[in-house]
């Protein structure tokens, strides 16, 4: 009877044991995509996937959409040694092949479009934990570009892009190099030069001259600042201001400002009236224009007439004075015998 409880407990814990590990598997596995509802695709990597194994998550904005399902080296799967061939590029890339379930990425364009448009893949690293997966990304394609193989893809091809990781070590590694190249030790030796220099300017040079020039002149100009007694003048200043404002609102200043006010406003009525002077003007100066046109007129004759009467008087005046008796006796005796 003890054997036959023994056998029980046993069988027991083996069934259980057994229902335990298909659990497990079960829920290990039921994030991972299932082959008849999957799609293969493959990358290729020019650095380590270390970390990365089949069965990794393929990941896009944080949502599992696939996994890995086989990893290898180019040089294995596209290598070729026909006629002696040998391709030293293919030896530095590592294939990665995946599944992606296109139920849980919902309507795509084809893959072809999608990596024009910058879909790029990359090694990625799960918080602290290290566990690597694969993480799918739309890019810039012009930063990004895709790169072209030489062999026809077994699968579609989905280009990868570096890892932040690599991005990181390349730029350090560029910085480095530019630092390199930039002879570190000959820009100390001329920086130190340069801080000579500068110190035997500051202590002898020309700079210790206009420095040593500089602070006298600073000594006298606070001098001359003190002898200028700035506080008076500026109490000067503040009275003097002060008057100008008592000027100002006093009552002279009012009156001044109120006949200007008033000569303004006479000034304003006189120059309204003044288009009416400069036409009556203007009539006067016609109106004296055509008197001055019709006394000309009248005078012409008189005047001719005087000039005539001149003209007679003056023949009669020297007439006389040739002749002074013929004003009474009349007329000269004739000439006679040829007697003159």
């Amino acid at each position: 009877m003890g054997d036959k409880s023994a056998f029980l407990r046993v069988g027991a814990l083996l069934i259980v044991g057994v229902l335990g590990t298909v659990g497990l598997v079960l829920w290990l596995g039921r994030g991972q995509v299932s082959r008849r509802h999957g799609e293969m695709f493959e990358t290729y990597f020019g650095e380590s996937v270390e970390g990365l194994g089949n069965g990794s998550p393929v990941k896009y904005l944080g949502v599992t959409v696939g996994q890995v399902n086989d990893i290898g080296l180019v040089s294995a799967a596209y290598g070729s040694r026909e006629h002696g061939e040998f391709r030293p590029a293919e030896f530095g890339l590592i294939y990665v092949r995946f599944l992606i379930d296109p139920r849980r990425l919902g309507q795509v364009p084809d893959t072809e479009q999608a990596v024009k448009l910058g879909l790029r893949i990359r090694l990625a690293t799960q918080g602290i934990t290290g566990l690597t997966y694969l993480e799918l990304d739309f890019v810039n394609p012009q930063r990004f570009p895709s790169m072209q193989v030489p062999w026809e893809p077994q699968y579609d091809y989905i280009p990868s892009m570096p890892s932040t990781l690599t991005q990181v070590q390349t730029a350090a590694q560029a910085l480095l190099q530019k630092l390199d190249e930039a002879h570190i030790d000959e820009l100390s030796a001329s920086l130190q030069q340069v801080l000579g220099d500068v110190h035997h300017e500051i202590a002898d040079g020309d700079l210790h001259t206009a420095l040593t020039a500089t602070a006298g002149l600073m000594t006298t100009l606070q001098d001359s600042v003190q002898r200028a007694d700035l506080p008076a003048l500026a109490a000067d200043l503040h009275s003097t201001m002060d008057a100008v404002r008592e000027l100002a609102a006093g009552p002279v200043t009012k009156d001044m400002i109120a006949n200007g006010d008033r000569a303004a406003a006479n000034l304003a009525v006189a120059s309204g009236r003044l288009p009416q002077l400069v036409s009556a003007l203007e009539q006067t100066i016609r109106s004296i224009d055509r008197d001055v046109t019709n006394v000309q007129t009248e005078l012409t004759p008189a005047l001719r007439d005087a000039r005539a009467a001149a003209a007679n008087l003056r023949d009669a005046t020297e007439q006389l004075r040739r002749y002074p008796a013929g004003l009474l006796f009349g007329g000269p005796p004739p000439r006679t015998g040829g007697q003159q």
